[in-house]
């Protein structure tokens, strides 16, 4: 069966920058170890967002400047730059990528359905969790998972309340 790693916007500012936490900061050995490893094809997004971030539905609520494309804060973060060279990067002006649902769709479709999914990244309560469930909404039938300790949430409370509701989704997690 083949597989795809859905590395989940490891970027500059969700690790050290403006929303960065020592959770995050926490994970990153393990996401490299785990990318290294990996025996199937590796894929990352990109929270993106413009300069009107703070004019846009999602500004207003997170009132915190983020990952304004082409910063430094946007940029994955040093340890996964070398790794993600070559690689599929889907850059999404919102939590969930609906092409990065639809790309999977389409493996899944080139492999009739013999295909294995498994994310990691930040935040497992926000970008993690939106990524996940699209993509079991958009390929009901292939396995999603998620390496809880490859993750962090903004909080361990949410990232724990997540991880429950991948669960009750069929999102296997371990």
């Amino acid at each position: 069966m083949d597989k795809i790693l859905v590395v989940v916007d490891m970027q500059n500012d969700f690790v050290t920058g403006a929303l960065g936490s020592k959770e995050a900061q926490a994970i990153v050995g393990d996401v490299v170890d785990k990318i290294k490893n990996f025996d199937g094809e590796v894929v990352y997004t990109r929270d993106t967002h413009q300069d009107n971030y703070m004019e846009t539905q999602e500004g207003k609520n997170l009132p915190v400047v983020h990952c304004i494309e082409n910063t430094e804060g946007w940029d994955l973060i040093p340890e996964l730059k070398p790794l993600a060279e070559g690689k599929k990067i889907f850059n999404k002006p919102t939590f969930g990528s609906e092409e990065l649902a639809q790309f999977i769709r389409a493996e899944a479709d080139k492999r009739n359905g013999d295909l294995q999914v498994e994310l990691i990244g930040v935040c497992t309560d926000i970008c993690v969790v939106s990524n996940a469930l699209l993509i079991k909404t958009f390929s009901r039938e292939i396995p999603v998972t998620v390496d809880s300790k490859c993750c962090a949430g903004v909080s361990v409370e949410s990232h724990n309340a997540a991880l429950t509701t991948m669960k009750s989704c069929q999102v296997s997690v371990f």
